[in-house]
């Protein structure tokens, strides 16, 4: 396997797989009126650490940064073809041949330390969203969308080798 080809295989990988979890922020929106993380804040977040500022008090009262919401966006896709890669990189190649969904899950749960310990207490939500009002439903929220996230990473994995079978056949 070619290093483009990896790149690719897990450029598809990601993208699926936070497409994945987009539909099911819409479906939780749409279905049950629960509302998803607002992408921009992520862009807004983002668009402050030039200047050196890393954390707020409370990130939707930050001045607010011009392409957030585009900025937001796209690191919310780069992140989910960064944690594809380090997906691969620790199940192996290997595992984009006949992907199980262990490893798929078990990671995408795992991801759940990056909102828990670095996102919510940089927007001011606390470490593992103790500063919000209702913390328990905020904590079960993502660590909902995460293992979701970890199906569409092993969605998205076994749609990839289906692919590449039928690519060299």
């Amino acid at each position: 396997m070619t290093t483009l080809t990896l790149a690719a295989q897990i450029l598809a990988i990601g993208v699926f797989a936070t497409v994945v979890m987009d539909l099911w922020a819409l479906l939780l929106r749409r279905v049950f009126g629960i509302a998803s993380l607002d992408f921009a804040m992520v862009g807004r977040w983002l668009g402050h650490m030039p200047a050196g500022r890393f954390a707020h008090a409370g990130i939707a009262r930050a001045t607010p940064v011009t392409g957030e919401k585009a900025l937001g966006w796209f690191a919310h896709y780069a992140i989910g073809v960064g944690f594809a890669a380090a997906l691969v990189m620790l199940a192996g190649a290997a595992w984009l041949d006949a992907p199980t969904w262990l490893p798929a899950v078990a990671f995408g749960v795992a991801t759940v330390v990056m909102p828990f310990f670095v996102m919510q207490p940089a927007f001011g939500a606390g470490v593992a969203a103790s500063k919000t009002p209702k913390p328990a439903q905020a904590r079960l929220r993502s660590l909902m969308t995460h293992t979701v996230f970890g199906l569409g990473l092993y969605a998205g994995a076994w749609v990839v080798s289906v692919a590449m079978a039928i690519i060299a056949a």
